[in-house]
């Protein structure tokens, strides 16, 4: 945002400072830099390191500070459109003579537009604090070093974001040299080793692909696209692709073709749109355009001469030489649009990535690293193979189908989860905050595409964002920023524990073991039985290797990024939404939305002091963290925990590895031991209310999803309980509903089994039953959990207890006890079920009439349910023809039905947690917000609790069903919906008394 200040002239002599800058060959013409002081009595002279000018002109000649363009982050594409003659005058504050209108200004004033880095107030002081008889240089150079660190780490961000394939080029290119020059391969890491062994005969088969095409009369489809990057990026960027794909995704070392050729694709034309631009790139793209201009007109106009097609040539190619030397590349973006900005769609990605990964299988192999006589042939293998592989597309399901696969080689998979670190990682957290949203694609990234929502493809959802207005969402794109805006660091402390752990195999504090299952050992009965269950027992541990494989890829991706920001000052995430209007950070890894271990690892750059509040709400967020009930006392009891378990927590900040280990004992144990590194450094302080914490405290929704019913219904019992209403210690809905489901299910085991099967079942589970066992299908019950979803959910917690080892009785008891918590809830929570139910009947009312639901939250973000029947398109590649899945014309109307309650509901929070976003942002509050649980640092947490209730408050108080309905009778007069549910009288301002509402 921009603020002004005004002053009157100051006292005749009075001097004001400005910082050096380079000789230039002649003063008599104003200073081009975007930040300058005006004077009429003064010039650019550099004859002394402050330039000085004296103030004896009238009021008109104050000086006028500019924004210095360099600085502003969201105005970088505006810099590089017009960037300034003299490219060494970004590096500060420059006089500038003025102009006849800037002497005849009758009011002077200073307009400064803010960088991200420099507070408004700050600014304040620095103009209060330098007095007429002696200039305040100290805090203009701390401006200038600050606006250096600035255009550094910006400078680094972009070439983060424009050279990260071409730095693994590069590097590829030095170890080759390497290779040569001592005729010997490098020491490298297993998948370093693959890469480098792949990609010279990679590059040159591209390279041959890239020179056929262009001389090819009858082209392929992709022929215009493969051109766009050089050979040796193009390699690189298939090989890495290909591999993080078998890392994540693969099924017994196979990945399939069409994900396979989809992302390749997505990958080069992300990468053409993201690279800056180059001299070659556009001369191709201009090219190629004037052709196309070319053959139009000899279409309709068969009298234009040759040779004035040559001259219009002859001047694109001149304007765009001038538009690259002065780097204006946004300008030659425009020259080139129609071929430039155009998507390529589906099909084009698909026929480009499967000709790549073609040539792959082509030219990648492997060899066995055994010891070989001199006269047998090498034992050389392809490391990749396409076939067609029978694949069951889900698990369980007993319909196979035949699907274009690319398989791997086992020496490709070999120790390849422990490679993971060497991987590109996409989208890393900036080093500079991103660019402000200002529309559908225009704000994130500096290079990188970004768009404010994940359509997924969606059409109709992207066509409502691409023609709304800014002005129709402004609080949304506020609320971004300022989730983009916070500043985040790498918690060393923990890293070092968690590399630890790590290094010493892992298989403690929720990382998964680092070595796989010992296969059994095959039978020598020939009993069927012992055979089938040696057959299952094989299975199963297939299964868990598998996801101990995924689970070390995903941790070795994460300790990646971790390792690489680990040093750095701070960085950011650039946020965007879900098509409900979640907020999201872009960065998919190593974020604050994810795992405890990446919440551990991460803290607030900036840190602040506890004050006497904060270190109160220190203590209760580690009783929070340590969970197993302590988290539903009371604050006092939780304080009392803390009190009572002071010598542990010394313990684990102390020793975390080598100590007693009462962290990892925690639900969350990382979190818990950077909270236990925390107090333990205030408690031990001479002073600790002084103590500086960078930690993040989260408060957190009881049962949110139901927190939003209770309000939209306005009942008091389901109000209080999720806590809505204020009470002596927290209202706990998991226990209640596992109490309701105790009564029944001991009701149900006094009955006769003969007459009532399930009185067996009843039995069994009656003494298993708790909290945990229905917390998840509580949970995900207003998120519209079927009975399928519920019965899956109870199955994994009657495994993880064990008690119960016959999979068919565990199935049955399962499906019982989803049966049971679903009763039990419908109980209790009625108002809530029927705001749900009438929320789906007004869903098919529109979805019957091939309409996807729309809604417009109250932040004014459109939302437009995306669910479709897919339809088949058959495309024919290099390799196979390939089935690609695209939106069709008819809706999914028992889609649209069920999913609308949790998407709407869901649209709630997110506006809830937006709103409270840009209030916290205002209020100079750091905050980061993870759906229904709201962080920011311990001494703001009160002025957080504070602000986040009022806006609960706020939302609730609009007629949202109302408004609703009204635009479904709008946008559909023809059709009829069913009237308003019932609701009662519960009155929402009992929220900003409930201590325990978000706690």
């Amino acid at each position: 945002m921009a603020s002004t200040a005004s002053f009157s002239a100051t006292p005749t002599g009075a001097r004001l400072p400005c910082f050096p800058r380079r000789h230039r060959a002649s003063s008599s013409k104003p200073c081009r830099n975007p930040t300058s002081f005006s004077n009429p009595s003064s010039s650019c002279s550099s004859s002394s390191p402050f330039p000085l000018f004296n103030l004896k002109s009238p009021p008109s000649s104050v000086p006028h500070l500019h924004p210095v363009r360099d600085a502003v982050h969201d105005n970088y594409v505006g810099f590089l459109e017009k960037p300034p003659t003299d490219l060494s005058l970004i590096r500060g504050i420059t006089i500038e003579e003025p102009t006849q209108e800037t002497t005849q200004e009758p009011r002077p004033r200073i307009f400064i537009k803010d960088p991200p880095w420099i507070y408004p107030i700050f600014l304040k002081n620095v103009y209060k604090k330098a007095s007429p008889q002696e200039p305040n240089l100290l805090e203009f150079k701390k401006i200038d070093e600050r606006i250096k660190r600035y255009n550094l780490l910006r400078r680094r961000q972009i070439k983060a974001e424009t050279e990260a394939w071409t730095k693994m080029v590069e590097e590829y290119r030095e170890l080759e040299r390497e290779m040569r020059d001592k005729s010997l391969a490098p020491n490298l890491p297993h998948v370093k080793s693959l890469f480098l062994g792949w990609f010279e005969p990679l590059r040159e088969a591209i390279t041959a692909e890239q020179r056929t095409q262009r001389t090819k009369k009858n082209k392929a489809a992709y022929a215009p696209h493969i051109e766009l990057l050089s050979a040796e990026k193009m390699a690189v960027i298939v090989m890495h692709k290909m591999m993080g794909l078998v890392m994540v995704g693969h099924n017994d070392g196979c990945v399939e073709l069409v994900q396979a050729a989809v992302q390749v694709g997505m990958a080069i034309e992300q990468e053409v749109r993201s690279r800056e631009p180059d001299y070659f790139g556009y001369m191709v793209m201009v090219h190629s355009l004037l052709k196309k201009a070319k053959n139009d007109r000899r279409k309709r106009d068969e009298v234009e001469t040759e040779e004035d097609l040559d001259k219009e040539k002859e001047i694109h190619r001149r304007q765009v030489n001038s538009l690259i030397r002065r780097k204006r590349y946004k300008d030659v973006q425009k020259l080139v649009k129609n071929e430039e900005i155009k998507p390529w769609g589906r099909d084009t990605q698909a026929k480009l990535g499967t000709r790549l990964i073609e040539i792959l299988t082509e030219t990648a192999y492997v060899q066995p690293p055994v010891k070989q006589s001199v006269d047998s042939p090498p034992d050389v293998r392809p490391a990749f193979t396409h076939k067609l592989k029978l694949v069951k597309k889900d698990p369980g399901q007993k319909v196979v189908k035949r699907y274009g696969v690319i398989e791997c080689d086992p020496l490709v998979l070999k120790e390849l989860d422990r490679s993971a670190k060497h991987m590109l990682a996409p989208y890393m957290p900036m080093l500079v905050p991103p660019r402000k949203w200002k529309g559908y694609d225009k704000g994130g990234y500096f290079f990188l595409p970004s768009y404010v929502m994940r359509t997924h493809g969606s059409r109709k959802q992207q066509d409502v964002l691409k023609t709304i207005s800014e002005n129709q969402m402004p609080d949304v794109y506020k609320a971004l920023d300022t989730l983009g805006n916070t500043k985040w660091r790498v918690n060393r402390r923990v890293l070092a524990v968690v590399e630890s752990i790590w290094a010493q195999g892992g298989n403690m504090a929720g990382l998964v073991d680092r070595e796989d299952q010992p296969m059994p050992e095959k039978v020598l009965s020939e009993d069927g039985a012992d055979i089938d269950m040696w057959k299952w027992e094989v299975r199963k541990a297939k299964k868990v290797n598998r996801e101990r494989h995924a689970q070390r890829c995903d941790i070795e991706l994460k300790l990646l990024v971790a390792r690489k920001m680990k040093d750095e000052e701070g960085f950011y995430y650039p946020h965007n939404l879900d098509f409900r209007g979640r907020a999201y950070p872009m960065h998919p890894h190593l974020n604050h939305l994810s795992s405890d271990l990446c919440r551990g690892v991460l803290e607030f750059a900036e840190g602040r002091p506890l004050g006497k509040s904060g270190l109160r709400w220190l203590k209760i967020h580690l009783a929070n963290l340590y969970s197993g009930g302590v988290e539903k006392l009371s604050h006092d009891g939780r304080l009392s925990f803390i009190e009572n378990h002071l010598d542990e927590i010394f313990d684990s900040a102390d020793n975390p590895i080598d100590g007693n280990r009462w962290w990892l004992t925690a639900e969350d144990p990382f979190q818990c031991l950077a909270a236990c590194i925390n107090l333990s450094e205030a408690l031990r302080s001479s002073s600790p209310y002084s103590v500086i914490s960078h930690l993040p405290i989260h408060q957190d929704g009881s049962c949110n999803g139901l927190q939003h019913y209770a309000a939209l219904g306005r009942d008091a019992l389901e109000a209080a309980a999720v806590n809505l209403v204020a009470a002596g210690k927290p209202a706990d809905v998991y226990s209640e509903i596992a109490l309701r489901v105790h009564e029944i299910m001991e009701r149900d085991s006094k009955r006769d089994p003969a007459a009532y099967p399930n009185a067996s079942l009843a039995k069994i589970l009656v003494n298993q039953v708790d909290r945990k066992l229905v917390k998840q299908t509580v949970m995900t019950s207003v998120y519209g959990v079927t009975f399928v979803g519920a019965r899956e959910q109870i199955k994994r917690r009657l495994e993880e207890k064990g008690v119960i080892t016959d999979e068919k009785i565990q199935f049955a008891a399962a499906c019982y006890a989803a049966k049971v918590t679903l009763t039990a809830l419908e109980e209790i929570f009625d108002a809530a079920r029927g705001i749900m139910g009438w929320l789906g009947d007004c869903a098919k009312v529109i979805a019957s009439e091939n309409q996807p639901v729309r809604w417009t939250t109250p932040l004014g973000l459109p939302v437009v349910q995306p669910y479709y029947r897919n339809e088949r398109h058959l495309i024919r590649t290099t390799l196979q023809i390939l089935a690609l899945q695209r939106e069709g014309d008819k809706v999914d109307v028992r889609r649209q039905r069920t999913a609308f309650p949790p998407n709407f509901v869901h649209s709630l929070d997110g506006t809830h947690m937006m709103m409270t976003a840009v209030a916290c942002g205002e209020a100079g509050l750091h905050f980061a917000g993870v759906h229904d649980s709201f962080w920011t640092h311990a001494c703001d947490v009160e002025t957080m609790n504070h602000i986040l209730r009022e806006k609960f408050v706020e939302l609730y108080n609009r007629p949202i069903l109302e408004n609703l309905l009204e635009s479904f009778e709008t946008s559909y007069p023809a059709l009829t919906f069913p009237p308003l549910p019932n609701r009662g009288d519960f009155d929402l301002q009992e929220v900003l008394k409930s201590p325990y509402f978000f706690n």
